[in-house]
């Protein structure tokens, strides 16, 4: 399989594993309408950090959960200006990646740049994504060919969908140098392609107004179907003499599609139709009902189905009674529900690592309302904005927004929000106490078994984490003492396993002792594993 190599790629490749682990400090909760100081437990968070930090805070929660991911990351067109400074463990790079990607006259190195700042995002995102799941990246033609190559390395080259084209502007540029720029991509990949599975989009009215029942036909509305076929077939082409006197033979190298036989019983049915006159050449009567209760997802997408730029811009003036954002080229909550409406059922997860203007969190509320589900949604945003701008258009979706005629109702709903907090380990690789020892337990739990920690009432001492695989895990920590495992740590332990895993500052018990029992210690900090 052909890979991709650019410059600084050897020093990225596994950056997602040196990014230091963070926590999630929950601000305030919205709850329908209202600000709370207590989280909603709505499962819809809203968070402001740096997504390659705060996607590592997700793991110990998330890893493999989330069903469908869409992020529209920078499309590195040269007039952006965007930076991501991830603090790659080589002086040189890490200069080098602090500057401001500029217009590739100005800078040769974007494109590696781009690449630099996406491979561990993608990385992390690959962990997040649940096996039947499936990612969709919007994108344009800067970057289009690059990030196939970078998806094929990481997703697998097997687990490629389909690279969509969604029509993004209402009219073309007349001042184009060599073509109008008329559209995006979505490029979809799944984490497994056996385990995904793609829904039916709903029936459209449009598509329902081809069928009619001229002949009043009790079994509903039909549109008529050819009853040729190319295929030939000696014994099915026979002449057919309609009910006005008519013969009529299949057309050169085609026969009917049934054998006549068969035909007379569609007659008898009612499913042939010769025209109001009767002495049209026969077709056969497709029923609505017959058809199945969805259509196939195209691969081309046009802004009348999904809309495009300038309709996004139009929603955030309507959503903020003003015309200036730090947004060229929104997309619109369509589009995103277009994905929805593929990708997931109404009780998925649903991750957007680039938030922008919240236009994801907006088209699952507007999905949720409109089919009753329960469908979360998790948005990472690093600019200051996420608050002003991504959480405060939730808001006002949630309550409602516009005025008088062009009033949209809110679609309910809650959220929390919340700041990328401190790191679980400080320079020294010591625990920082400070993020509190809730977090530090999760995090342990989740390098064991790969799980999300729950908390449950047990009558087992207070150092005990849980039973996975059984295996009973114990992680003996005090903030202001040494903890040591020993015969009377030993004897508070109740829950019995096949194995013990047990975190403490010191172990006084014999090796030969231990193996006898099955007993593993882990020195902290030392063997705590950092991912």
């Amino acid at each position: 399989m052909p890979t991709l190599h650019w410059i600084g790629k050897e020093k990225v490749i596994n950056h997602h594993m040196d990014v230091p682990f963070k926590v999630l400090e929950h601000s305030y909760g919205f709850d329908n309408g209202k600000q709370t100081k207590t989280e909603t437990q709505s499962g819809n968070k809203i968070i402001h950090g740096d997504n390659l930090e705060a996607l590592k805070a997700l793991l110990p929660e998330y890893e493999g959960k989330i069903k469908c991911i869409y992020i529209d990351p920078p499309y590195n067109t040269g007039n952006e200006g965007w930076v991501y400074n991830d603090n790659v463990n080589d002086p040189k790079i890490k200069k080098w990646l602090e500057k401001v990607v500029g217009k590739e006259g100005e800078d040769l190195s974007r494109h590696d740049k781009w690449l630099c700042m996406m491979y561990p995002r993608l990385k992390l995102l690959h962990k997040l994504l649940a096996d039947d799941g499936a990612i969709f990246i919007s994108l344009d033609d800067n970057e289009q060919a690059h990030l196939r190559l970078i998806c094929d390395e990481i997703f697998g080259a097997g687990n490629f969908i389909n690279n969509v084209i969604w029509q993004k502007k209402y009219s073309p540029q007349n001042d184009a140098r060599y073509f109008s720029d008329m559209h995006d991509f979505v490029i979809t990949y799944s984490k497994s392609k056996n385990a995904w599975e793609r829904n039916l989009l709903p029936r459209t009215e449009a598509q329902n107004k081809r069928y009619k029942n001229v002949d009043n036909d009790p079994r509903g509305s039909w549109k008529p179907s050819d009853l040729s076929v190319k295929t030939y077939n000696e014994n099915a082409d026979y002449p057919i003499t309609t009910p006005s006197g008519r013969i009529v033979n299949p057309p050169n190298g085609r026969c009917w599609g049934v054998s006549k036989d068969k035909f007379r019983e569609l007659v008898d049915d009612n499913r042939i139709w010769f025209g109001t006159n009767g002495s049209n050449v026969p077709s056969l009567k497709k029923f609505v009902t017959d058809v199945q209760s969805g259509t196939v997802p195209l691969t081309l997408w046009l802004r009348e189905e999904v809309g495009d730029n300038q309709e996004a811009k139009q929603v955030l003036k309507q959503i903020f009674n003003d015309g200036s954002f730090p947004f060229d080229t929104p997309k619109p909550s369509r589009l995103i529900e277009r994905v929805l409406q593929i990708a997931t059922n109404k009780d998925d997860l649903i991750l957007d690592s680039f938030a922008g203007s919240g236009t994801t969190a907006h088209a699952v509320l507007n999905l949720n309302k409109q089919d009753g589900g329960n469908r979360q949604f998790i948005c990472i945003e690093m600019e200051d904005y996420a608050e002003t701008i991504t959480a405060e258009r939730v808001k006002r979706v949630i309550k409602g927004y516009g005025e008088d005629k062009k009033a949209v109702a809110g679609t309910g709903g809650s959220f929390d929000f919340y700041q990328l907090g401190q790191p679980l380990f400080d320079e020294e690789g010591n625990l920082n106490e400070s993020v509190g020892l809730a977090k530090i337990r999760n995090y342990v739990w989740y390098t064991e078994t790969k799980t999300s920690l729950v908390e449950e009432k047990h009558e087992d001492n207070p150092h005990f984490l849980g039973k996975h695989i059984d295996t009973s895990y114990y992680f003996n920590y005090e903030a202001e003492a040494v903890t040591t495992l020993d015969h009377s740590f030993l004897a508070s332990m109740k829950t019995k396993a096949e194995q013990y895993v047990i975190y403490a500052d010191n172990c006084l018990l014999t090796k030969a002792f231990m193996v006898k029992h099955h007993i593993i210690f882990k020195k902290i900090p030392r063997d705590i594993t950092k991912f």
